[in-house]
């Protein structure tokens, strides 16, 4: 039952300051579930970032569910996902009550921009962190430039985009045991 609290809380925590979507928050889940709490490593975390991408809903509540999982089973799943999006539900009932009265005050609106121009720069900590994990040769650099260049150009799904990366590394790797070494 401890750890089922504390998986309450630990996601909660990090739950109430989701703002601008799972992707702002990938830099906290890595830095309070990898470095402070060893819950996952950081290739572990990577891979619940790639498959929370290509199941049905936010990739942090999605990655919050597969830490859960693995911590406690089904029911910490739960919890942990239960604990991630709590905090929001309270905040946004609580925006969607008062909002109207305040949204034309010149200063919420500065604040907005402002927090907008902070989710951008929590991406980009997530997207160089991911990035230095992830490109580890000149293969995956190539993957990786290849499907930049699909996604800002082309209206491919994020599905179908993660499933061209599999495919072509599982392709490249292959090869490259075929050959007998790396490229």
């Amino acid at each position: 039952m401890k750890e089922l609290l504390e998986l309450f809380w630990v996601f909660a925590r990090m739950g109430a300051v989701t703002f601008g979507g799972g992707y702002a928050m990938l830099p906290i889940i890595q830095r309070e579930i990898v470095e402070k709490r060893g819950w996952a490593t950081e290739e572990e975390v990577m891979d619940y970032y790639a498959i929370g991408q290509c199941t049905p809903g936010i990739i942090a509540v999605n990655t919050s569910t597969f830490i859960g999982y693995r911590r406690k089973g089904i029911l910490g799943g739960f919890v942990a996902t239960f604990g991630f999006v709590f905090p929001s539900l309270v905040i946004i009932m609580l925006i969607a009550a008062f909002l109207r009265n305040f949204a034309h005050i010149t200063y919420v609106k500065y604040a907005f921009d402002g927090i907008r121009i902070c989710v951008c720069a929590l991406i980009l900590d997530a997207v160089l962190k991911l990035g230095k994990k992830s490109v580890i040769d000149k293969w995956c650099a190539g993957i990786c430039i290849v499907i930049t260049l699909l996604s800002v150009f082309t209206s491919l799904s994020p599905v179908v985009l993660v499933i061209l990366s599999a495919a072509a590394g599982i392709s490249i790797k292959s090869m490259q045991e075929m050959k007998g070494g790396k490229a």
